[in-house]
């Protein structure tokens, strides 16, 4: 495939970055990952559907990505084209009295600092988590007994053939780390928010005791993707991996926190390898001891 030149001088004509074989450990907060074949940084929605479709004309592979806080890629790299919503697609601003239009690459760090400035609260469960508003929307993301879907209204996409459409609540399937867009093709672009009015100190003191609470019992030291497994029905994962005495367990760089024994670290030089066959062991291992099978949270690149 040798189409890398055509996209560099597309993304030239739109206006936006492209950078070739760039390393996707810079893009991750696992800080893993080898070189993608392309990566391009779009700033507006119009760059996006026609790299989109730039990218089906040649048959080019295609992923979008965010902040990368739930992503685990190949030692390999990517072979395809990276699509990047970041800081340049981040723009948000409110609709209405209680309502925030934000785009897909904003931090979720700044959507809930946004909202706490206007005085908005329904969001305070988000502080902390590193990820961004496309990626929380994907994984319908959640702490602290709050989720997306709690919140989101409606999402604007594109579909694979540059066609633009949105999403009500009622159409975004929902569920636990599920969203609709786990089982089509959609590149998210923005999202709308529900939230009610709030007394700032009310909505800062819930913030920071959650950030607290975050920094107590989680290993924010360390490179990692979060909880690496799903909560199974019946059981929390980081009680049973604790309890099938895996904590401290590594596999060359990656590790099982001691702080927190659902997240699984970068200890330091730890490949994607090193981490797939940390999770073996860890489901190996749960399932001989407590019957419970855990299934990944993480995203496989």
């Amino acid at each position: 495939m040798n189409h890398w030149k055509e996209l560099s001088a597309l993304c030239r004509q739109l206006g936006c970055c492209c950078k070739c074989d760039e390393p996707m450990s810079l893009h991750t907060s696992f800080q893993i990952g080898g070189p993608a074949d392309a990566f391009v940084d779009p700033s507006q929605e119009s760059q996006i559907a026609a790299i989109l479709q730039f990218a089906k004309q040649k048959g080019i592979p295609w992923r979008v990505v965010g902040k990368g806080s739930n992503l685990l890629v190949n030692d390999a790299g990517y072979r395809g084209l990276i699509i990047h919503l970041g800081e340049a697609f981040s723009a948000m601003a409110l609709k209405g009295d209680t309502m925030i239009e934000v785009q897909a690459g904003a931090s979720l760090a700044q959507l809930c600092w946004f909202a706490y400035e206007h005085g908005l609260t329904g969001l305070e469960f988000a502080w902390g988590i590193p990820g961004s508003v496309g990626g929380a929307v994907y994984m319908n993301a959640g702490a602290y007994q709050g989720e997306m879907q709690q919140v989101v209204r409606s999402v604007h996409h594109l579909d694979c053939n540059g066609r633009f459409g949105e999403y009500e609540l009622d159409e975004l399937d929902f569920s636990y780390r599920h969203s609709i867009y786990h089982d089509v093709k959609h590149t998210i672009l923005s999202t709308v928010v529900q939230l009610s009015h709030g007394d700032p100190e009310e909505i800062k003191a819930k913030m920071d005791d959650y950030m607290a609470r975050r920094k107590s019992k989680q290993p924010l030291e360390y490179p990692s993707a979060g909880s690496t497994f799903k909560r199974p029905q019946g059981g929390y994962a980081s009680a049973l991996i604790e309890q099938s005495g895996l904590k401290g367990v590594r596999v060359g760089g990656a590790m099982v926190s001691q702080k927190h024994s659902g997240f699984l670290i970068n200890a330091g030089g730890a490949t994607c390898q090193d981490v797939l066959d940390l999770i073996k062991v860890v489901q190996k291992t749960v399932q001989e001891k407590t019957g419970f099978q855990l299934e990944c949270e993480v995203e496989r690149l």
